[in-house]
């Protein structure tokens, strides 16, 4: 599978049958985000920088929500959480979704608010690949990201929803979230091309490039 950071949440995941999309990100956020092309496009909540569908397109499937979903080789779980950390009472609901491709599972945190409960860390159980929100403001920080990295375990984290040079947001850079995990002297890759077979030992921090 190869992994490309579109810009904020927004991924292209491209299996040996499959290309999912994450959470499109509208082009006033900075990102440089032509027309895609995907199979699946799924969406953890609907404020702009997370639903710009019209960027996309072909026949795709949407997936906008919490339950189980099948498509081709493609299995999803899409689990209902908190955008903040008062049970949505502020910014409303968020969708976690478990994506098994290629023998691979991959986790993709939306814009989470919280810490999850024990429960759910129990569902989001031996992950491949997590993308985990690490900017604060309008999700989790850098400190409650490296609690949730610390808690699951995953073999790769890739961070997301973190300021960057062209991001037109206020949020939080990626390195609080680096120094809580003690990672240091990291240098970005323009995208991760991974297999069930090329997967390391422990957990391993990647950070992508993203467009300009």
């Amino acid at each position: 599978m190869d992994i490309t950071w579109l810009g904020h949440s927004c991924f292209r995941l491209k299996g040996k049958e499959t290309v999912i999309i994450t959470d499109p990100c509208h082009p006033s956020l900075g990102y440089s985000v032509s027309k895609l092309q995907a199979d699946i496009v799924t969406l953890s909540h609907f404020h702009p920088g997370h639903c710009y569908t019209e960027t996309i397109s072909g026949d795709f499937r949407l997936i906008k929500g919490p339950g189980e979903y099948e498509l081709k080789v493609t299995f999803i779980t899409g689990i209902s959480t908190w955008h903040d950390a008062n049970q949505g009472k502020k910014l409303g609901k968020n969708t976690v979704y478990l994506l098994e491709v290629d023998g691979l599972t991959l986790c993709h945190l939306g814009d989470l608010g919280h810490l999850p409960e024990s429960e759910l860390i129990e569902d989001m159980d031996e992950i491949d690949v997590l993308f985990v929100p690490v900017g604060g403001v309008t999700t989790i920080g850098g400190s409650i990201a490296a609690e949730i990295v610390r808690r699951l375990t995953p073999r790769i984290v890739i961070p997301m929803h973190y300021k960057t040079t062209v991001l037109t947001r206020e949020l939080e850079p990626v390195d609080q979230f680096l120094k809580e995990l003690g990672v240091k002297g990291t240098t970005s890759q323009p995208k991760l091309s991974v297999s069930r077979s090329t997967l390391a030992t422990g957990t391993q921090v990647i950070i992508l490039d993203y467009p300009h």
